[in-house]
């Protein structure tokens, strides 16, 4: 319409309006209306609109999620491949008591028998943690070469590593810091002394840490070097896969906090090591199905960029917390375990090199112990 002529009309004679057209009536079909003329209607106009933009975020937020949640379902269904089981190249966390004078003789006796017909094949030992500044003192370790004597003795088929870690200063100020050379110069110093006890492998735990960290790779570079120079191998544990694209991303800006790694930069540290174990649990899964489903999708995802001569581990949940990220009536052995299963058999059935990892020894109960042996050992 012309505005001119909408607001200062001609002296041309205009036609009577009809009922329909008064001011305050409803506009005839095909006519817009022209919005509310009075307050009341001006806040019911308003309230419409706040209705429909809530509806719109919940649309936004919910279907995704809806989306997600039945994909995992999905992917916790399907057939298990023939001999999906151990290929006896599987691993256990142990706590700190094995290094440091609380275990006995008894102990590794008692051990031995625990894991006599399992397909436990490595020991992660705790024997840091590292100092801030990536140095660790003997102290730390004081019944290191006993250990390795007493274990050799008695499992002579298993190898121990050391486990190594702390907290990274990553988000906040307090932790080691990966982009200072001395510190990393520190870490492989300290891997060539603990090595000199006796380990038969260096297991690294080093979180949070952020997916696509150049400083951890040269980090690996450097005790690769180290590792090989003494034939033992080098072994990670690491943060989940993404199970969207770009997760991660998103995350860390929302949060502060990426939980995921990318799955390149996975495959980038899994290229670097002998052995790449992964921490698939703290997923805050409500149920045994999406947690078994998460696991699956993991499992694949990990298989898909981890070279045929890296040994992949898959993390299965030892322990019974229940905080925000981890509910234990969901994160239970016999879904990860159907999980792992479910992956293997999707995407890569006969890989020699895999098998799973327990963590921790000092919180498994017997069920566990019965649920791994009965899903995955046989």
């Amino acid at each position: 319409m012309d505005r001119q002529r909408s607001e200062h009309p001609t002296t041309e004679t205009e036609p009577d309006r009809e009922p329909a057209e008064q001011e305050g009536s409803v506009p005839a079909e095909g006519e817009v209306e022209a919005g509310p003329r009075t307050d009341a209607e001006r806040r019911a106009r308003r309230r419409r609109l706040l209705r429909r933009t809530a509806l719109a975020l919940v649309l936004l937020l919910v279907v995704p999620v809806l989306g997600a949640t039945l994909a995992l379902r999905l992917n916790y269904t399907g057939d298990l491949a023939e001999g999906t089981h151990t290929r006896n190249r599987d691993a256990i966390w142990l706590g700190h008591a094995w290094v440091d004078g609380r275990k006995k003789d008894a102990d590794v006796k008692a051990l031995a028998r625990r894991l006599q017909g399992t397909g436990i094949r490595d020991l992660y030992v705790h024997a840091g943690p590292l100092e801030h500044d990536g140095t660790l003192p003997a102290s730390a370790y004081p019944r290191a070469r006993w250990l390795m004597a007493a274990v050799h003795r008695e499992i002579p088929a298993v190898r121990v590593q050391a486990w190594l870690g702390d907290k990274l200063a990553t988000e906040d100020d307090d932790g080691l810091r990966l982009s200072r050379p001395a510190t990393r110069e520190a870490v492989v110093e300290s891997t060539r002394r603990i090595l000199a006890t006796g380990f038969d492998g260096a297991h690294f735990d080093l979180e949070p840490l952020h997916s696509g960290d150049r400083n951890y790779l040269t980090l690996l570079d450097a005790l690769h070097r180290l590792t090989r120079a003494h034939d033992v191998p080098l072994s990670v544990a690491t943060h989940q896969i993404d199970p969207l694209p770009a997760i991660h991303s998103v995350a860390g800006t929302l949060t502060g906090h990426p939980k995921w790694w990318s799955q390149d930069f996975f495959g980038e540290v899994a290229r670097r090591v002998d052995q790449i174990a992964v921490m698939s649990y703290d997923t805050a899964m409500p149920i045994q199905s999406l947690y078994g489903g998460y696991v699956a999708q993991q499992t694949s995802l990990a298989l898909e960029v981890t070279p045929p001569g890296t040994d992949l581990l898959m993390g299965l949940p030892f322990f019974h917390d229940n905080t925000i990220g981890h509910r234990a009536a969901a994160e239970t052995v016999p879904a990860a375990v159907r999980g792992v299963r479910l992956g293997l058999s999707r995407t890569d059935a006969d890989r020699a090199a895999f098998g799973v990892a327990l963590y921790v020894d000092f919180a498994a109960t017997e069920g566990d112990w019965t649920a791994y042996e009965e899903g995955w050992v046989r």
